[in-house]
């Protein structure tokens, strides 16, 4: 017999035996990604990205999915001929904006993100932070300090919000079932209004509610890198304050960095940081030692 075709099953097998112990270690437990970035725009890495969480379903793990959808909001504003606006990084949504946002979110990329799924073998369930009331939301109050002594001035963003509780019965009781829940980051207020909010916040929130074994936030990153631009494989929370307070944390890393801090101190177990345009970068991160990325851990 050829010894080409003996060594590759050998190797494959090996390699299934490999993973064996991560299997049993998060073996029912809760897994929420933050899908985002590159990985929901490039197609190969939309259906790799599907068969990854697949996979996880299949073997006893249960991940439970939190989406963005900037560009594609952006796109669609775009096409109506309404400018984007932001203000410290986070959209100014007018009523009318709130509208498309929703639109956008909860009627288009979310069920593109549910068929994709399921086109490929699994089960999927779309749902928005409105539906059963799964997110309570409160307006986002952003205010800019003005000169000592003096208070601080209030920026009205509109209809962005922050979670104010997250109920997650449906979230638990569909991963029980055998559903993979997918999330559009809206929340509903008070009086039923709809608020838009960081998908970051919305996946740390939810993971501290379901009590997540990880949190995983894709990234169009390789990570967290240090002052002299260098990956950081692992950070505990008092080396990723320190990183905050001397400015090497700084831009769109500061609130991915800030949500993942918040998730450890509410429970969960750990939290990474993951360069999304990796083939395969959920697996590798959950089914390899070393991981990828930056893992966010308590001290």
């Amino acid at each position: 017999m050829n010894e080409n075709h003996m060594k590759n099953p050998t190797e494959k097998a090996d390699i299934l035996l490999e993973v064996l112990p991560y299997i049993k270690r998060f073996y029912g437990k809760t897994i929420v990604i933050k899908y985002g970035g590159h990985a929901m725009k490039d197609d190969k890495l939309k259906e790799m990205f599907a068969m990854n969480v697949i996979m996880m379903k299949y073997i006893g793990i249960n991940p439970v999915i939190v989406h963005g959808g900037g560009p594609q909001i952006g796109a669609f504003l775009e096409k109506l001929g309404k400018d984007s606006k932001f203000v410290r990084g986070m959209r100014v949504t007018d009523q009318e904006t709130m509208d498309i946002v929703e639109m956008v979110l909860t009627g288009k990329v979310n069920k593109e993100i549910v068929g994709l799924i399921n086109s490929h073998g699994g089960r999927a369930v779309g749902l928005s932070g409105k539906d059963g009331n799964i997110i309570e939301a409160e307006k986002y109050i952003l205010s800019n300090e003005k000169a000592k002594d003096s208070p601080p001035e209030i920026i009205d963003i509109g209809m962005v919000g922050k979670v104010k509780k997250v109920n997650a019965g449906i979230i638990q009781s569909l991963s029980a079932d055998g559903f993979i829940p997918v999330i559009a980051p809206t929340g509903a207020g008070d009086k039923g209004e709809t608020y838009n909010i960081n998908a970051d916040l919305v996946a740390g929130e939810v993971a501290a509610a379901l009590g997540a074994e990880k949190l995983i936030l894709l990234t169009d990153v390789e990570g967290i890198l240090d002052k002299k631009g260098r990956l950081v494989n692992s950070i505990n929370n008092m080396e990723a304050e320190e990183m905050i307070e001397d400015g090497t944390i700084v831009g769109g890393m500061y609130p991915k960095v800030k949500c993942c801090l918040k998730a450890l101190r509410n429970g969960v177990g750990k939290t990474h940081i993951i360069d999304g345009r990796l083939d395969h970068a959920v697996l590798l991160e959950i089914f390899t030692d070393s991981g990828i990325g930056t893992e966010v851990v308590k001290d």
